[in-house]
């Protein structure tokens, strides 16, 4: 939280200092914007691109796009040619698709069909476009990353001169000239945005999609319980709607629906910014903020069933802490099915993550246990996450002896203090009992490598379904390297459906992405998750752009995971079925390495320390001698390493539940 609440104050201080982020608005005066504000937009791979992570580049070369257009069509070949020229020596391209309309399904192709290859950016609210002062398509803005101004604009055969003075490091002298491709409407331009109403537009959306974080004892870093509130911050509200850095809910609109989406709606977002650009007025009326009693709950779901006091920590000013891993011994007098548990953290900025799991036998206080003891999960917190509750007839059993096991990882930020976390744990009443057994299973890639200085490393692994499942929900996970994610479930056809696409991942707000309807996924299906990894410069998170990273446990390090959260349903709280887990557990290790989904693994795709090992001896693992390792050979292969869980799975999981009890999660 220390690194946000820094980086939206520093936007506030660069918009109150320079002004420059309300040039160029809908309502600006002049039709061309002559600065350009930064932006976060997702391309065609449901990849994030974000402006002024560019800052490096000697020019941005951005195309206004329309699918069908005629000019962009003609003026294709012109651009892609002064790609080929200028690319490698720092020059980056893109094109921005602002029409009302135009979906990925109908731009990729088109675009593809051009013989466009560059990102394509979906501007699908418009402000991107209009603040650029968008009219027509095939329309190129040469932009100087050293001032973020627009350094020509109009047909791409007049861009040439601009982008060689730029790379050359000439002061170039702003050149516009009218574009020629179809016209590109935008519905708000022009509009009185100064009339929407402070009193009953503006308050009653920061009340319900903002305040709930901004107010006090709340996790955002200032309160928005005021019209004065509002105003002052006006410009990070702007910047950081543009940015879709809040409200941080990182799923793509296009993949997916999922429950308690949090995130603005485009009309919201078109009404806050266009507010903001109009001057953020306050009007007639009451404030409506003003008359609420803001204060965060110390208990969002209501006062707990029972409460677990976490044994305190204290963490130095600096360093690395190793993990921590306290038993809390039951207090139970008879076992309970849970239905949801919260988490109380004292001080947010050192929680990197706290994971639960049952523990068995005779527990003391000031005991400890490894995850391989663990049984069920019961939930978890990391940094924006809010309470696990099971979905709807599903729950994880209790059980009355033993404990609960906590794994703990702090990270030091420069001040000595004490952590004092307390867990909420919510029960189904007496007789009302769930009819399923929530299950959560880990998809993991221990073998992963990023080179020093990569932008967009590709990462994969998947999980084959032994049997029939009811998935209810996805939580991806990586450190700060982490840049995209996608899941995906192919089923037995071949079929690919895509679930969720973070084209953006960030460390600092890990969700839980359940699923609005629950999916059924048969057997023989496999569920993928595909990722990138930015070890540049470019990523301000990074710890070290200039190391080779693997997997480890430290947030200098990287990690690649998904979590599960699902049924079986050939499984009930009356029959269960653990051993469903233990044939999915089964085919984990060749979904962590099979980068291409082949159920072979050749030498080539043994890397990291795991596959390093195995590549040591694989002409001995490959017994039949035909260039690769199938899932027996694997078996037989694995059970001759060492007998122990790979470290920190995950938010630290261990990859399956350890099963016994009841409940298992």
């Amino acid at each position: 939280m220390k690194v946000r609440q820094a980086s939206m104050l520093a936007a506030l201080a660069l918009a109150v200092a320079g002004g420059a982020m309300l040039t160029g608005g809908a309502d600006a005066q002049a039709p061309a914007a002559q600065a350009v504000d930064d932006f976060v937009l997702p391309d065609q791979h449901y990849l994030a691109r974000q402006l002024y992570r560019m800052s490096d580049a000697k020019a941005v070369v951005l195309m206004s796009y329309a699918a069908g257009d005629a000019t962009v069509k003609r003026d294709a070949p012109a651009l892609m040619a002064l790609k080929a020229a200028y690319a490698k020596q720092g020059v980056e391209f893109m094109a921005v698709a602002s029409r009302l309309g135009d979906t990925r399904e109908k731009v990729a192709p088109d675009a593809r069909a051009a013989g466009l290859d560059l990102p394509i950016l979906f501007d699908y609210d418009q402000l991107i476009g209009e603040g650029l002062g968008v009219t027509r398509a095939a329309e190129v803005f040469v932009i100087d990353p050293k001032t973020w101004t627009v350094a020509y604009r109009g047909p791409v055969d007049g861009a040439k001169a601009a982008v060689a003075g730029l790379v050359a490091g000439e002061k170039v002298a702003a050149v516009t000239r009218a574009a020629t491709g179809g016209v590109i409407a935008f519905p708000e331009r022009g509009k009185a945005h100064a009339s929407i109403s402070y009193a009953k537009t503006i308050a009653p959306i920061i009340e319900k999609k903002c305040a709930t974080c901004h107010q006090p004892g709340g996790i955002g870093p200032m309160a928005l319980n005021s019209y004065e509130q509002v105003k002052g911050f006006s410009p990070m509200i702007r910047e950081v709607i543009r940015t879709h850095r809040m409200p941080p809910y990182l799923a793509d609109p296009t993949v997916g629906a999922f429950q308690d989406d949090d995130r603005l709606s485009g009309d919201q977002m078109k009404t806050l910014v266009h507010w903001v650009e109009a001057g953020a007025p306050r009007g007639k009326g009451e404030d409506p903020l003003a008359k609420v009693k803001f204060q965060a709950p110390d208990w969002p779901l209501g006062k707990p069933d029972v409460i677990v006091e976490i044994p305190e920590a204290r963490i130095p000013a600096s360093g690395v802490m190793d993990y921590q891993r306290p038993v809390v011994p039951s207090v139970l007098t008879e076992g309970r099915w849970m239905k949801a548990t919260t988490f109380r953290v004292t001080d947010r900025q050192v929680v990197h993550h706290i994971l639960t799991g049952v523990v068995e036998g005779e527990q003391k206080a000031g005991g400890t246990a490894s995850e391989s003891q663990w049984g069920a999960s019961l939930g978890g917190y990391g940094p924006g996450r809010g309470s696990n509750i099971a979905p709807r007839g599903t729950g994880t059993w209790v059980p009355p002896s033993g404990g609960i096991a906590f794994q703990n990882h702090y990270t030091p930020y420069g001040k000595e203090t004490v952590e004092k976390t307390q867990m909420g744990l919510y029960f189904f009443p007496k007789g009302q009992e769930p009819k399923y057994v929530l299950r959560t299973f880990g998809i993991f890639d221990f073998s992963l490598v990023i080179p020093p200085g990569e932008e967009w490393h590709q990462e994969s692994a998947y999980i084959a379904v032994p049997k029939e499942m009811v998935l209810y929900g996805l939580t991806p996970h990586a450190h700060h390297r982490g840049g995209s994610v996608q899941v995906a479930v192919i089923y037995p056809n071949g079929r690919e459906q895509k679930l969720l696409s973070l084209p953006r991942y960030e460390f600092e707000w890990q969700y839980e992405y359940f699923l609005k309807d629950p999916l059924k996924i048969p057997a023989g299906s496999k569920v993928v998750t595909r990722w990138t990894f930015d070890n540049s410069r470019r990523n301000p998170s990074n710890p070290d752009y200039k190391t080779e990273v693997r997997w480890g446990e430290q947030s200098s390090e990287e990690m690649l995971a998904l979590y599960l959260h699902y049924r079986w349903t050939d499984e009930t709280v009356a029959v269960q079925k653990p051993g469903n887990d233990k044939l999915m557990q089964g085919g984990m290790m060749m979904g962590v390495m099979d980068d291409n989904m082949d159920g072979k693994l050749t030498k080539a795709e043994l890397k990291g320390n795991l596959g390093e090992n195995l590549a040591k001896y694989f002409a001995m693992i490959d017994t039949d001698k035909d260039g690769g390792v199938d899932q027996k050979e694997l078996d037989a292969a694995m059970k001759l390493m060492p007998r122990r869980r790979p470290a920190a799975t995950a938010q630290g999981a261990p990859p399956t539940p350890a099963g016994g009890a009841p409940g298992g999660r």
